[in-house]
């Protein structure tokens, strides 16, 4: 029963944390048009 309670309230937690930052939204600004790169450009063999 202590687990299913401990469950409930972090899931509680969990969605208000959710709803808290919709709520906010995101902020104001524009994104960069530039792609990220994730790995290290290599020589190119082909």
């Amino acid at each position: 029963m202590r687990a299913l309670v401990a469950a409930a309230i972090g899931l509680a937690a969990a969605l208000a944390l959710v709803f808290t930052i919709t709520t906010v939204g995101a902020p104001p600004g524009e994104t960069s048009p530039k792609p990220l790169l994730t790995t290290v450009p290599g020589p190119k063999n082909q």
